[in-house]
């Protein structure tokens, strides 16, 4: 359980807007570089292959697979614990550090490539996180 009063928010930037515009309506954004074709996230203005500033925002499909976690037992002021900070990678390639939720979080319930998609929480008017959880729903 997520305590969101407790959550600190995220200040959107000119280069995060978009990623921040997206989360809003449900949609996971990411950014293709046009001029060797990477695909990145962090939200930066300009390609971290190539340097370019020829790069597109596009929604990403939300789907991810689990790449790695760590289970947190320490307190935190808005999570219930145990919970889970994870890196997945998303199937367009890049990979993002998020947490976990609709799922158990315990070795035996985190499998590392395991199906996930993107699910989003609204925190503030102009902010909702991206979480990710099991493909399909809860388990």
């Amino acid at each position: 359980m997520v305590d969101k009063s407790k959550l600190p928010v995220p200040v959107a930037t000119p280069e995060t807007a978009h990623f921040w515009e997206g989360t809003k309506k449900d949609e996971l954004r990411l950014q293709r570089c046009q001029s060797c074709d990477a695909t990145y996230f962090p939200p930066r203005p300009f390609c971290p292959a190539c340097a370019s500033r020829e790069v597109e925002v596009f929604a990403a499909s939300g789907k991810a697979t689990l790449y790695s976690y760590v289970i947190n037992h320490l307190p935190h002021p808005a999570f219930d614990g145990p919970y889970a900070i994870a890196v997945v990678e998303l199937r367009e390639g890049p990979r993002m550090m998020t947490n976990l939720v609709e799922v158990e979080q315990t070795p035996e319930a985190l499998l590392l490539d395991m199906p996930l998609e993107v699910t989003f929480e609204t925190l503030t008017e102009e902010i909702s996180l991206p979480y990710f959880r099991p493909a399909g729903g809860a388990l």
